[in-house]
């Protein structure tokens, strides 16, 4: 049997090593090679793949330092990829669409795949790249082949199977900011029908950020991962592929400055505060709290595959969990406003794809079938705690303590109890939600190959998504529970009744009052009612203080915590083969994602479900002035004290794209042209509030656009790549963005109208030694900070820009014997911009950001073997 074996794998070997002689000579020759990609869930060369996909292989994300996801969008033009207020808060963008950002409910529009495997959140997906084959980038809706949220596109990564030959690598790095960078690779055979494969890595570097109080810096990186692979082949018809990994981070990230200080800057200022303000690029900060990210991701993959002989089965059987613990200093200044801005998560993914594929190229059709299920709990804990200093800022706000003093005894005297101390450390708001996700597809494709040279392909999906929620929060923050109606309704009726001569601290005398004119009193309270419910209430402004009501958690009476989506998708495509060297396609695609919850403080009933409205009551007369307005929440008795209506959820998104594409290949030269219009309905998206995110459903948002991308070889050793996107990005539809604001006809923010890139390499020799020079240049236009337009008005006026214009540059050299020595460098002439920017938690007028990764450098040794 053993002897079987190895005449079954010697020729598998040998054309193994064959096809990479080839490969060798294309190179040396200054041809391009074939690139093969699975785009389509079958293998076919980039050429004749009639998709929007965009292959980085492992050769150019070694030069390039490519470390992980976030690096690799200079390198793909219609790929951005967005850091936010934490390590595991990353969005990646295809085209201009994506989420995913700020809301763990908010599940991503772009899929990312590791070997064929989903990782349903950023966090799972942003650790650094294992030995890679290749990373495809599928642009536009995937979902008749991809089972879980690809409305906008797929980012797929494929790692190096293990060999059944011994080889390996090590390398080493060390850079400015004490980058200090460790990977290794080893992988053979264990037995003629066994290989194996084992790597680990190790990330260090000290942050860019400084924090001027303590000295700590942020933005650093430390992580570090481990990952076993092994390749069992017991025949020529039958592989199982076996991965398990582990990688963890546990760094200071991110830091987020002061971009505009507005009028309450002076109130931090006058109770000791410190901060940097509106010089982002200085990459200082004054923090109390160090914004602290501890992220762990394990998980275990099986691959079979299985040559049935009329067509091929493959499984994909897979287990992740995610675990990520997160804490950032919402205020940016050096004042403990706020102990605590942090949130802890759970999950535990279980994930089967089965998938039956016809055999042979040429047949007149050509088939998949497939089935995907998708099984998730997901356990979240957020947590906003008042600090020893948000009572005195509370008081600089108001303009004296006597204020809340006095407000404090006017409850005292109306309830006959006195409050916990408003504003008080300690208090806040805790939320625990808990999230049942179960989903399953079937989808199949039939590409009828009408002609050698037209090919029709007719895809389809069916999927269902179920998600059972449930979110409980409990409001400790005395100030915010505080009726401030009911409050301002007794104190304006005291005035009243001191203007009638009725000294309302003594009930006799008022019951008195009250019984011989009834109705001069009936009077009173209505005017007092107005008052109360008017601009004129003497707390109005303490509304703007009150970020932490009490809380209506659910599944309750009216809300049963469940949603049910399902979706039939399609894609046709007529592909054509003008020439060997030139392809035409025109494809229709539908995509889906379903619904999305608000895991977290802001989620709110909706409108229909509840109308807001606090009750004001008579403490004379013991009888309600006003009720609160009729309502299913109301009337089932689950009204609280301020309140409001907002949103749970956002439904499910429908994605349709119509696109045109051509692709050319030549023996020195290839180039790509598509040309696309895609359209979102029900957009899923995240609006910022004083304290939190609300989704919200855009009604649409479309872009049109056009995307170029080239590789030539103009002759031997030379390589340059390029491509570019155009957009026309807008929200089509987007009347109920929030706070009566209509953005229908807007660019979104976040989405760059324009996007480059630019790359040369050029390889030679030195006698014996092989070397290469390489740099690449990425600009991606300015876009909008936020969608609502006053807010936008005031970064505008600033001057500061999302618009990159990153040149990325590595030079090195590699001897016969598998040593290699590179210098290298990110941002090279230290390009300053924006990632992001926001308004600044409970600081009116002022607004945060985070300016963009300066210039990094470094040299890598690699050992080959």
């Amino acid at each position: 049997m053993s002897a079987l074996l190895v005449g079954f794998a010697a020729p598998l070997h040998a054309q193994e090593r064959a096809d990479a002689a080839v490969k060798e000579e294309e190179a040396q020759a200054g041809q391009i090679p074939v690139i093969i990609v699975t785009a389509t869930k079958r293998e076919q060369t980039l050429q004749e793949t009639p998709v929007a996909v965009s292959v980085v292989g492992a050769d150019d994300i070694e030069r390039a330092e490519i470390q992980d996801l976030n690096d690799l969008q200079t390198l793909v033009p219609s790929l951005a990829v967005r850091q936010g207020q934490t390590s595991g808060n990353t969005t990646f963008f295809i085209r201009g669409f994506g989420n995913g950002q700020n809301a763990i409910g908010l599940e991503p529009s772009v899929g990312v795949f590791i070997d064929g495997v989903y990782r349903s959140r950023s966090a799972a997906a942003i650790s650094d790249l294992p030995n890679l084959e290749r990373v495809e980038v599928l642009r536009g809706p995937q979902s008749t082949l991809f089972g879980k949220n690809a409305s906008a596109g797929v980012i797929s990564v494929t790692t190096r199977k293990p060999q059944f030959e011994f080889g390996g690598a090590v390398e080493a790095s060390i850079g400015n900011y004490d980058l200090r960078r460790f990977d290794a690779y080893v992988t053979g055979p264990l037995a003629p029908n066994l290989a194996a494969a084992l790597s680990g890595n190790y990330n260090r570097r000290d942050g860019f950020f400084e924090d001027l109080g303590t000295g700590a810096d942020y933005n650093q990186r430390d992580r570090w991962g481990v990952r076993g692979d092994i390749l069992w082949k017991p025949s020529g018809d039958i592989s199982f592929r076996l991965i398990a990994d582990y990688d963890k981070i546990d760094e200071l990230c991110c830091g987020a400055t002061n971009l505009v200080e507005g009028a309450t800057g002076a109130n931090i200022r006058a109770i000791g505060g410190r901060v940097v303000s509106e010089d982002p690029f200085s990459y200082t900060v004054f923090y109390d709290v160090a914004p602290a990210n501890k992220i762990e991701n394990a998980g275990v993959s099986l691959q079979g595959d299985f040559n049935l002989g009329f067509a091929a089965l493959t499984s994909i059987t897979a287990f992740r969990s995610n675990t990520n613990e997160s804490n950032f200093d919402a205020d940016v200044t050096d004042l403990s406003l706020f102990g605590a801005v942090s949130q802890q998560s759970e999950i535990e993914t279980f994930t089967q794809e089965i998938r039956l594929q016809s055999v042979g190229k040429g047949n007149l059709i050509e088939w998949t079938l497939g089935g995907y299920y998708f099984d998730e709990r997901l356990n979240v804990g957020n947590q906003i705690i008042n600090g020893a200093d948000y009572r005195p800022y509370l008081d600089s706000l108001v303009g004296s303590p006597q204020v809340l003093l006095n407000l404090t005894n006017l409850i005292t005297q109306s309830t006959g109890t006195a409050p916990p101390m408003l504003g008080g450390a300690g208090q806040g708001l805790t939320d625990n939600s808990r999230q049942d996700n179960n989903a399953w597809s079937i989808f199949g494709t039939v590409d009828l190959n009408l002609t050698d040279r037209l090919t029709a392909t007719f895809g389809i999906s069916y999927t269902e998504d179920e998600k059972n929620v449930s979110l409980n929060a409990v409001s400790t923050e005395a100030l915010s529970n505080q009726n401030l109606d009911q409050l301002g309704y007794a104190a304006s009726l005291s005035q009243l009744l001191v203007g009638r001569g009725v000294n309302p601290t003594n009930p006799a005398q008022v019951g008195a009052f009250i019984q011989t004119n009834p109705q001069i009193y009936a009077q009173l309270q209505q005017q007092a009612l107005a008052v109360a419910r008017g601009p004129n209430n003497p707390f109005n402004a303490l509304r703007a203080l009150q970020p932490f009501p009490a809380f209506l958690g659910y599944p309750n009476a009216v809300e049963d915590g469940r949603s049910n989506d399902n979706s039939t998708d399609f894609t046709v495509r007529l592909a054509y083969e003008v020439t060997d060297n030139l392809n035409v396609y025109a494809s229709y695609a539908t995509g889906f994602k379903a619904t999305s919850w608000n895991l977290s403080r802001q989620s709110r009933p909706f409108p229909t479900d509840y109308t807001a409205g606090n009750p004001v009551f008579d403490r004379f007369t013991q009888r309600p002035v006003y009720s609160t307005p009729p309502s299913p929440i109301t009337n089932a008795g689950l009204h609280l004290v301020n309140l409001l209506p907002g949103t749970r959820f956002a439904g499910p998104e429908d994605s349709e794209v119509y696109e045109f594409g051509l692709k050319a290949s030549f023996s020195r030269l290839s180039f790509n042209v598509t040309v696309f219009d895609q359209t979102i309905k029900n957009f899923q998206t995240n609006v910022f509030t004083d304290n939190g995110f609300v989704l919200a459903n855009a009604a649409e948002q479309s872009t049109f656009g056009v995307e170029f991308d080239f590789l030539w070889k103009p002759y031997a050793g030379l390589t340059l790549t390029g491509g570019a996107t155009f957009l026309d990005p807008v929200y089509d539809s987007f009347p109920n963005f929030g706070n009566g604001i209509d953005v229908s006809g807007q660019q979104p923010q976040g989405i760059a109208k324009t996007q480059f890139s630019l790359g040369g390499n050029y390889s030679f020799t030195i006698g014996r030694l092989d070397a290469f020079v390489r740099a690449d240049w990425q600009h991606i236009g300015d876009s909008p900070f936020v969608d609502n337009p006053a807010e936008q008005a005031v970064i505008d006026a600033t001057g500061y820009t999302r618009g990159q214009n990153l040149i990325n540059a590595s030079i090195g050299i590699r001897t016969p014997g598998g040593i290699g020595v590179s210098l290298w460098a990110r941002n090279l002439f230290d390009d300053q911009y924006l990632i992001f920017a926001s308004p600044t938690v409970l600081q009116a007028g002022s607004f945060s950001g985070a300016p963009g990764q300066p210039r990094t450098f470094g040299a890598t040794l690699r050992k080959s073997f």
